[in-house]
């Protein structure tokens, strides 16, 4: 089950998948809903090869939906800065987790009325692409 974080800023659930497979039904859900992945950092190995520090895994995958962006773009052109939607799969006490920003209360932060549309848009694709994790 999918829920909004007790943080206030991101979409949140835990799966009985294993990383790596939750990982890749992330990347399909994503597709399902129109985002394609434009970056991916792997913090796990950054950490390790910057600072020697070891950490469970945890990869964010920058998600974007073009029509959506391209919207988005053209009614607050600095919005880029907030781009793009950031979704990240993790390990913590034997758990995978997966959570998205919240682009509602990303893009509220703009103070641009005209985005709400937008952004409750991209918050109903991102909500069903997490909570595909649990249809698995």
């Amino acid at each position: 089950m999918v829920t909004a974080s007790d943080r206030t800023y991101t979409l949140h659930g835990t799966t009985t998948l294993p990383f790596a497979d939750a990982v890749a039904r992330v990347r399909e859900t994503l597709k399902d809903e129109g985002f394609g992945v434009l970056s991916e950092i792997d913090v796990q190995a950054t950490l390790r090869e910057k600072l020697g520090e070891e950490l469970e895994p945890y990869l964010i995958l920058g998600a974007c939906n073009p029509p959506y962006a391209h919207r988005a773009l053209q009614l607050e052109p600095e919005l880029g800065t907030l781009l793009p939607c950031n979704v990240v799969v993790y390990e913590h006490g034997g758990e995978t987790h997966v959570s998205a920003v919240d682009p509602v209360a990303m893009l509220g932060i703009v103070g641009n009325k005209e985005l709400d549309p937008v952004a409750a848009e991209i918050r109903a694709r991102l909500e069903r692409a997490v909570a595909k994790l649990w249809e698995a």
